[in-house]
């Protein structure tokens, strides 16, 4: 992490702490993504670790499955780390333990402030209904808005880092489309998971055209048993998420050199959680599916040879 923090010409003492914990953050939380990172050219890694940690760091106050404080508390902390990011953005420093290091990075990249306040706002649509929250999404178009806060925007954060070769704005709607892909494969991995939390991110239109509705996923979760009927709904809504990589695909090429490895294997391997899924038999709501171990090195290995190719010529 020195030797990457060094490269990236970050020195004080308090904001390396911070880039630090964000790393922590990622390599515990985000395996698949982690690894993909480790194709970036060392300068440009803690900025995508500081991206990921804000992300991870807002969404465990509203998640977290083991934080039991009252929800008035959380969101309070929502809230008061929404007032946080803000000021540290207007004032280009923030002295958060987290927030440090992704103010710092969304100065050093001119990343629009915007992009932070919408994902802060899907934040707190994951608050309980009772709380004024969003449980369910009736269509796709109510999740569409939903995700632009808490998966496009991240693609568009991130865009900068990584950098262009062609105007940044030519490659903004395939960032963001590689983003919302993402979430889309992880609302598919963890529908159960999210189930437990009291929410169903798969519009219910959709489920409803296969018979499926929020009893019925239930009961698969608390039995562990599998239906003819999720099996279809799952089978359409993966078919109709690897559109969505196909709309993102063209943004690959648009990237510089030394990021394309990178993002190239993240595509494939969140790619390969569907193939997963779809080996699991679409039966996903008694266990949680993953690309093994062997398989993700499978990828990753080729695109460490382009990686460093491409570092080689530059």
């Amino acid at each position: 992490m020195s030797r990457e923090l060094d490269a990236a010409g970050i020195i004080e003492p308090a904001l390396r702490a911070s880039y630090t914990r964000c790393r922590e953050i990622n390599a515990a939380h985000g395996r698949t993504y982690f690894l993909a990172t480790r194709l970036l050219p060392p300068e440009r890694r803690p900025a995508i670790h500081a991206l990921y940690g804000l992300a991870r760091y807002a969404d465990d106050i509203v998640d977290g499955l083991s934080d039991t404080r009252p929800w008035p508390q959380r969101l309070a902390e929502l809230d008061t780390l929404t007032q946080q990011l803000r000021k540290g953005l207007a004032q280009s420093r923030s002295e958060h333990p987290v927030l440090a290091a992704p103010v710092h990075t969304a100065v050093c990249y001119q990343i629009d402030p915007r992009h932070f306040a919408d994902f802060m706002v899907s934040m707190r649509m994951d608050r309980p209904v009772e709380q004024g929250g969003v449980a369910d999404y009736r269509t796709f178009d109510e999740l569409g808005r939903y995700m632009h806060g808490s998966a496009a925007v991240i693609g568009l954060q991130v865009l900068p880092v990584l950098g262009t070769v062609v105007p940044r704005q030519q490659a903004e709607p395939h960032a963001a489309a590689l983003g919302v892909a993402f979430q889309i494969t992880n609302f598919l991995r963890d529908v159960g998971e999210d189930l437990d939390r009291g929410r169903v991110y798969l519009p219910a239109e959709e489920l409803a055209s296969f018979g499926v509705d929020r009893e019925l996923l239930r009961w698969c979760r608390d039995t562990g048993r599998p239906d003819p009927r999720v099996r279809r709904a799952l089978a359409y809504l993966v078919a109709r998420t690897r559109a969505v990589y196909r709309r993102a695909a063209p943004g690959i090429p648009m990237l510089a050199s030394t990021s394309r490895a990178c993002v190239a294997t993240a595509f494939r391997l969140y790619g390969g959680i569907l193939d997963e899924i779809e080996a699991a038999g679409y039966h996903v709501l008694a266990r949680r599916v993953a690309v093994p171990p062997r398989r993700r090195l499978t990828v990753a290995l080729p695109g460490l040879s382009r990686a460093l190719l491409a570092r080689a010529v530059r």
